[in-house]
């Protein structure tokens, strides 16, 4: 998968690197089935979770929660009104976690 490469590719710290991974496994968990039933589209949409929960993150960052949240409205911003999101359906809020 690309996104695992793409998170993989980054020069964090192991224990950072945990926290990014579990951030991103988090906020697919929260956004997965907006893209069930089109491989092409999930796949894409991953990729671009891998950028967003990357831009969310510092080096210093211990709080997946908090990355997962800014991801997730990364995502929304980005996501309203392109290919990956026709009809609009993706939220652009999300309960608190």
């Amino acid at each position: 998968m690309r996104a695992a490469k793409i998170l993989a590719g980054c020069t964090y710290g192991p224990e950072t690197v945990k926290t990014i991974g579990k951030a991103f496994d988090d906020a697919w968990a929260n956004m997965a089935e907006h893209f069930a039933g089109d491989a092409k589209r999930a796949e894409a949409a991953r990729e671009r979770l891998a950028h967003a929960v990357l831009i969310a993150a510092k080096e210093d960052s211990w709080d997946s929660e908090s990355i997962k949240s800014m991801a997730l409205q990364i995502m929304a911003l980005s996501y309203r009104g392109s290919w990956l999101d026709p009809g609009n359906k993706f939220p652009t809020e999300f309960p608190p976690s």
